[in-house]
């Protein structure tokens, strides 16, 4: 087959969008010819070795920010990863093929920026669960009052910043949070300080877990406890104490994480 030929095959193409499957396939063969494992490519990218998987398995790609360092670890080019097959040097893409290959990688930008709903079904449990536990505790006798400084506050603070980390939060840092010392987050009107965490993509996936975690369990578990514990408890500083650390525990929680991986 002649190159006029073979450019024509690219041309047709798979539409506007980027084979996948080919990709992933094309990914695991020049990975297994450097000898690297997914776990070693993972490190050398800052991901974890699963998010490596699933581009193999072409259940996800790669973030538009790895193109460039993926295809300088793996030995091709942008291009040749995007299309997912080497491309002779004296081979030259068809401008229709140049215009799929741009346009799947815009694709993959917005694609991966789109905000998931996989921890929907927890979210949404975890908030029906608080819910009906409030119920329970105004049945019981308490009063909104009585509540709205403890119970109250810490479970709309949790449904609040747990809507963030399961439908607003980005799942990859900016390259450059990676190439320099920065130590605040801040998308839209969120904003993120841990003492004395730098933040970056190795460290970022474990700080959203650890707030995932934190906001979903919390307002389950913290009216429990006021159904557990007794009335004169709650009335006393060490009700106090609790709601406090209930708070606080967020906090803990992310900083706890990011330090484990720094």
């Amino acid at each position: 087959m002649d190159m006029e030929a073979q450019d024509s095959r690219r041309a047709q193409g798979t539409g506007g969008a980027l084979d996948k499957e080919k990709v992933g396939a094309f990914l695991a063969q020049l990975r297994k010819e450097k000898g690297y494992t997914q776990k070693e490519l993972a490190e050398k990218l800052y991901v974890s070795d699963k998010a490596v998987s699933k581009w193999e398995r072409a259940l996800s790609m790669p973030d538009i920010a790895l193109l460039t360092p993926l295809a300088r670890c793996l030995g091709v080019s942008v291009t040749e990863l995007l299309q997912g097959e080497r491309i002779p040097q004296d081979s030259a893409l068809a401008p229709a093929e140049v215009e799929r290959l741009v346009g799947g990688a815009l694709e993959l930008s917005e694609e991966n920026r789109r905000p998931g709903l996989r921890h929907a079904p927890a979210y949404f449990a975890s908030a029906l669960a608080a819910c009906l536990e409030v119920g329970v505790l105004l049945a019981q006798g308490w009063t909104l009052t009585e509540l709205k400084d403890s119970v109250l506050l810490v479970v709309g603070l949790c449904l609040v910043f747990g809507a963030w980390f399961c439908f607003f939060a980005k799942e990859r840092l900016p390259a450059y949070y990676d190439e320099n010392h920065i130590s605040s987050y801040s998308d839209g009107p969120f904003r993120m300080n841990l003492p004395g965490v730098r933040f970056h993509n190795r460290n970022w996936p474990a700080i959203l877990r650890a707030g995932r975690v934190w906001t979903l369990v919390t307002p389950v578990v913290y009216p429990l406890l006021w159904m557990a514990l007794p009335a004169a408890f709650w009335r006393s500083w060490g009700g106090t104490a609790l709601t406090l650390a209930a708070c606080l525990g967020l906090l803990a929680a992310m900083m706890a994480a990011a330090w484990r991986h720094r």
